[in-house]
């Protein structure tokens, strides 16, 4: 059997010829960021080449850089030194893991303190790395290609809110518009004089002067950044919402407004433990509520989504060429999860054009999902068979994914359990099912079905007429044209698999004919 190359397709469809095997991607296979902000420093090491972030490694400490800097004009003394600490461990690691570089940057803390350059200074010398300090418009463009990593072609404002600083900054077909900073990270507003009335005259001034700087029309509203996650998170615990991945979360003014009243009205270190939030980040959380309701006063939106990237994705976006920038992170992420898994790297393609033939006319929207069901196959087959449909329904639902909403993660889940099991009921999954409409939830099963008979046939590309399925929705007519020479592939299981796949369809006649 060949695998699939530039040499056996010469078409791949809509999302074009993988890249990650490029030069260019593969000088992306570890990209390691520090970012030094004003209340956590975190390493992130990405596997980058498969367009959508990859996690190698990923640790944070919460340092409180600008904690008290309100009063002082300077860095905490205790977070400095817990600081310089993370800062050699993280060197430590970097050369452990043979990066062959890793990009520091630094935020508002560290850019406004009296003793930032300092400190900036020590921290270069004990560590033998580049601290860049960047200003909050350059802050601003780097979240919103974050944002840009998981939804090429994004519009809307992004809003990224740190411990000293909150950013806005526009996206339009694809690209970063205007840029602006400000002050309103919690951090500050803690340590701001005058209690809550002090705080929301503050707020409100600083929001009439974003507003005069960036302007209304922003559709969508894009949150990032830890106060924001931990906000939806809380959000989640209220609606008792049950797929707790954070990444496209999405929220409605309403449902904000709800949130804010059920966080006041609850006692604070229970919510934290139900809903998994640090201690220090619920202590900020009142406060950054307080600037997102003026926030959606200022900039109403039509829709919030609360994105995973930020400011360290956009540094890997940055470093992403034009071409990989453009594709489709999904695709790209499951095709590289195919090659680097499947048995047969490759055969998703091939498989994806068999089974289409099924959904004549499917919006779009499904058919990335469809070819997405049909690249992530086989890259299980190494769970125990008894587990290996909940396994693919786990991948596929809490992988760390970008250009997938929740719906479409359950779509996919269930697509990949059925490839392995022909009935859903009875999985500790049921409760997200509801996140589908009965309508996709059966197309996933039928996809699930096609894919589970289509990988008997094992069809490669050396065979000069393939195996095609032909479904008449008028007359709920499904054929099988199978070349005589596969005809002992169509043995009783494979017989039973096509069965259970026309059953799924609603086919009321199922036919294999020889050719």
């Amino acid at each position: 059997m060949t695998r699939p190359d530039s040499t056996t397709h010469e078409d791949w469809g809509p999302y074009g010829r993988a890249l990650f095997e490029d030069p260019e991607a593969r000088a992306l296979s570890r990209v390691g960021v520090v970012d030094i902000g004003s209340n956590s420093v975190r390493l992130v090491v990405f596997d980058g080449a498969a367009r959508s972030p990859a996690y190698f490694y990923n640790e944070k400490v919460l340092c409180g850089l600008g904690s008290g800097m309100n009063e002082t004009g300077r860095l905490n003394a205790q977070g400095k030194a817990r600081a310089l600490t993370a800062m050699k461990r993280f060197r430590l690691l970097a050369d452990g893991m043979d990066l062959p570089r890793l990009t520091v940057i630094a935020t508002a803390a560290m850019r406004e303190a009296a003793d930032g350059p300092d400190f900036q200074q020590e921290m270069e010398q004990a560590t033998g790395l580049s601290v860049h300090v960047i200003d909050g418009t350059e802050e601003a463009r780097l979240s919103a290609q974050g944002v840009l990593l998981g939804w090429p072609g994004a519009e809307g404002l992004v809003c990224d809110i740190g411990g000293s600083s909150m950013e806005l900054a526009e996206l339009a077909q694809g690209e970063v518009g205007r840029c602006v900073t400000s002050p309103l990270g919690p951090l500050k507003l803690r340590d701001l004089s005058g209690g809550r009335k002090a705080r929301e005259k503050r707020i409100r001034e600083v929001m009439k002067s974003l507003h005069r700087d960036i302007g209304n029309g922003k559709r969508r509203l894009f949150l990032v950044g830890g106060s924001w996650r931990a906000f939806a998170k809380i959000d989640m615990e209220r609606r008792k919402y049950p797929l707790h991945v954070l990444h496209e979360y999405r929220m409605d003014v309403d449902a904000v407004r709800d949130t804010m009243a059920f966080l006041e009205a609850g006692d604070p270190d229970s919510l934290r433990r139900s809903a998994g939030v640090s201690g220090t980040r619920m202590a900020l959380l009142p406060f950054a509520a307080e600037v997102l309701a003026q926030l959606l006063e200022t900039f109403p939106p039509e829709d919030i989504v609360l994105s995973s990237y930020g400011i360290r994705e956009g540094l890997l976006y940055e470093q992403m060429p034009e071409r990989l920038r453009a594709r489709d992170p999904l695709i790209e992420a499951c095709r590289f999860a195919e090659a680097k898994d499947a048995r047969l790297p490759g055969f998703g393609h091939r498989l994806h054009d068999f089974i289409r033939p099924l959904f004549p006319g499917v919006a779009e929207e499904r058919a990335r999902l469809m070819h997405a069901a049909c690249l992530l196959h086989d890259v299980s087959w190494r769970a125990h068979p008894d587990y290996r449909a909940e396994v693919c329904f786990d991948n596929a639902t809490r992988a760390n994914l970008g250009g997938l909403r929740h719906w479409e993660r359950v779509y996919l889940g269930l697509a990949l359990l059925h490839r392995y099991r022909n009935k859903r009921e009875g999985t500790r999954f049921e409760d997200l099912y509801a996140l589908l409409d009965g309508q996709r939830q059966q197309e996933a099963e039928v996809l699930g079905k096609a894919m589970r008979f289509g990988a008997m046939l094992w069809m490669t590309d050396e065979d000069p007429a393939q195996a095609r399925l032909d479904w008449r929705p008028e007359t709920r007519a499904l054929t099988l044209h199978l070349p005589k020479g596969a005809a002992p592939l169509f043995g009783e299981v494979t017989e039973a698999r096509f069965r259970a796949m026309a059953d799924a369809l609603g086919a009321a006649s199922a036919e294999v004919t020889l050719a």
